[in-house]
């Protein structure tokens, strides 16, 4: 399995901005409260109205507002968007790096919440997949712009575990305060994402990871690369949906 090769002198979340370098980094039990709360559903409920509609998003603003109506404050659940949610709320990325960005739907919750944060992207961007309409890197643009996001933004096509390598090689100096990695589902193919991007989130950062219970190779990537790892605090929310996990990293 491939293993990150982590860099000396990695830099910590807020360290450009005044007095953020002071704060303690998120603890796991409070990323994961957020992730599950109230607040951070009816985001995403309100949030993906706003997108370019589809059968799946059509289906997934049911979900959100039919389990809201009927379980109310008390409703825990979380997945790959509410746990962004959370996460850009604390953090306050300049800098977000997602693999798998699909229609652009988890990188419009960060857009949103962080309208200046610098996006990079990395799909292949396959027609149909998993049966439903993947449009391509023009139409993500286009739903960033809509929810009124206007920093940078990078989408790159082609296998990740070729292009993220070749881009980071070319950007010696880009570390990320937020990292999703929801790309190949292979367990080869995911801890080759991980291993190449681990080494540029900052320290105090956060790195989510989807499908841990959906794709059953991605549960031991994540044990042995993220989970063992002390770099990482982590938290992991697997009682319903496709399973999402999060790790805030707190040492060199």
């Amino acid at each position: 399995m491939p293993a990150p090769r982590y860099l000396a002198d990695t830099p910590k979340v807020g360290a450009d901005r005044s007095l953020d370098h002071l704060l303690p980094p998120v603890n796991p039990l409070t990323l994961g409260a957020a992730a599950t709360s109230e607040e951070a559903l009816r985001f995403v409920a309100d949030l993906i109205e706003r997108l370019t509609q589809s059968d799946e998003i059509a289906g997934q603003h049911a979900f959100y507002r039919l389990a809201l109506a009927q379980f109310g404050q008390y409703w825990r659940y979380a997945d790959l968007t509410t746990t962004l949610w959370a996460a850009a709320k604390f953090i306050m990325p300049t800098s977000y790096l997602e693999i798998g960005v699909r229609r652009g739907r988890s990188a419009a919750v960060v857009g949103v919440l962080r309208p200046d944060c610098a996006i990079y992207g990395f799909d292949l961007w396959v027609a149909d997949y998993a049966g439903v309409p993947n449009p391509g890197p023009d139409f993500v643009r286009g739903e960033l712009t809509s929810v009124g996001h206007h920093g940078e933004v990078v989408l790159v096509s082609g296998d990740s575990r070729e292009t993220v390598p070749n881009f980071l090689r070319e950007q010696p100096d880009l570390f990320f305060d937020l990292i999703t990695v929801d790309g190949d589902h292979s367990s080869v193919g995911a801890a080759a994402d991980l291993a190449n991007v681990l080494p540029r989130l900052k320290i105090g950062g956060i790195v989510v990871f989807d499908d841990i219970c959906s794709a059953p190779a991605l549960g031991p990537v994540w044990e042995e690369i993220v989970r063992r790892d002390k770099r990482y605090r982590t938290w992991e929310f697997t009682d319903a949906g496709y399973g999402v996990a999060a790790a805030v990293r707190t040492r060199q």
